[in-house]
């Protein structure tokens, strides 16, 4: 058994006994700003995105309410400065106009963006991807996302919307599509639904604001990458609550296989520059 195989065999033992950093160190550096191939699209997207919308709802979030709209532009024109080209946004957290802001002064082709829509009907679909664009200030969307999936039957109920992201993708208006699932039987439809090109799950070694235990949610990710599916990790400090081990849940997305990057909401520029720092010391062994 070689080290890799190793490491991933403990995963569970180490979840269980309380996380242990030298278990999941990994044999080189990793940076926020490392280029990754995301699902069978092969979207590039830097390790590391930045999320806009910690506790967002009602077109609202932690970073509008502390930063106001162009602060949240600044935070993420100052992830560009350090090669962090991976925003994410939705019509939920109310951001696009800050995404717009920011593109006024970094080139369009050099971000990647991805937004997320509550739409169910083809109508509601439609709707969206023309107010989506004007509102982010772009003529595509690089990975659009249906949010919040509540169960498993979501690949049913939301069939119109789906076929419609689904033609937009042909025009080129829609460049990868994919979930966030909120539930373990969303996630496992997720895995089995050929739709899905990318999923954007809840995972962390402390089972902090998820949807099932570590181990069994890593199992229906390891199914999603088996299949060629792009995996974005979220809730990494369990939606802020596990802010005081930063250092072990970084280190614990970084050894994983099967989560190709993750997104942090960060609430200030001091955020994020700590962010990228803690990264490469977190994914090597001391």
């Amino acid at each position: 058994m070689n080290r890799r195989d190793f490491l991933m065999s403990c995963g569970v033992a180490a979840i269980a006994a309380g996380f242990q950093h030298e278990l999941f160190a990994s044999e080189k550096p990793r940076a926020a700003s490392d280029r990754v191939s995301l699902g069978p699209k092969k979207i590039s997207v830097s390790r590391l995105a930045i999320g806009t919308g910690t506790h967002g709802s009602g077109k609202s979030s932690n970073q509008i309410r502390k930063l106001g709209m162009a602060g949240v532009a600044d935070l993420l024109r100052a992830g560009y400065d350090h090669g962090v080209t991976f925003w994410d946004t939705a019509d939920q957290y109310g951001t696009h106009s800050c995404l717009k802001d920011a593109l006024k002064t970094v080139p369009r082709d050099k971000v990647t963006i991805v937004t997320k829509t509550e739409a169910k009907t083809a109508a509601e679909m439609r709707a969206d991807l023309d107010r989506f664009r004007m509102e982010l200030g772009t003529d595509y969307i690089d990975i659009l996302l249906l949010h919040c999936m509540p169960n498993g039957t979501w690949n049913q109920e939301r069939r119109g919307a789906m076929d419609v992201i689904s033609e937009a993708q042909e025009k080129g208006i829609v460049r990868s599509k994919g979930t966030s699932c909120h539930t373990l039987d969303a996630l496992k439809t997720a895995a089995a639904e050929p739709w899905v090109e990318i999923d954007l799950a809840r995972m962390n070694p402390k089972q902090v604001a998820m949807d099932g235990p570590p181990d069994v949610v890593l199992s229906v990710l390891k199914q999603m990458k088996a299949q060629g599916k792009g995996v974005m990790g979220m809730k990494v400090f369990g939606a802020g609550r596990l802010r005081d081990r930063q250092d072990e849940m970084l280190q614990f997305h970084l050894a994983q296989n099967c989560i190709d990057c993750f997104t942090i909401g960060m609430e200030s520029q001091a955020e994020l520059m700590d962010n990228i720092r803690r990264i490469p010391a977190a994914s090597v062994r001391a």
